[in-house]
């Protein structure tokens, strides 16, 4: 099964938009952050920087379920799975003051090189998943 990892944050007030609550791009930059955290928690991003390998997003889809305003506390879930030879994100952001989900993506992943090759998931990463 694989491993499911957690964040949570709290909704920014320079996130907001005109209508005032979370501007639909911020969702992006908090599955971005909680794919990083994911990396950090299972101690890869030191195996990233060894091996040289970057990721890439190459594809992602975003569902928008529901509104996030100020300060509303949430809970990003992350995990996922090898299809070769990508690297998929299956989050979910959990609005923690509703209990409700207020977004689920899909995120595609690849890996490259220095010489901007891909190339497919580094095994020391798959272990780890």
């Amino acid at each position: 099964m694989p491993r499911k990892l957690t964040i949570t944050l709290s909704a920014r007030g320079y996130e907001l938009d005109s209508y005032n609550h979370i501007n639909n791009a911020v969702y992006l930059q908090y599955f971005e952050h909680a794919r990083w955290e994911f990396f950090r928690q299972l101690d890869l991003y030191s195996v990233l920087k060894e091996t040289n390998n970057l990721p890439v997003v190459t594809d992602i889809h975003i569902r928008y379920q529901r509104e996030i305003k100020l300060f509303d506390e949430l809970k990003i879930e992350s995990f996922c799975v090898q299809e070769k030879p990508y690297l998929i994100f299956q989050q979910k952001i959990i609005n923690l003051s509703t209990g409700l989900s207020s977004a689920r993506a899909t995120t595609k992943l690849i890996f490259i090189d220095n010489d901007r090759m891909a190339r497919d998931v580094p095994g020391e990463i798959l272990s780890c998943i």
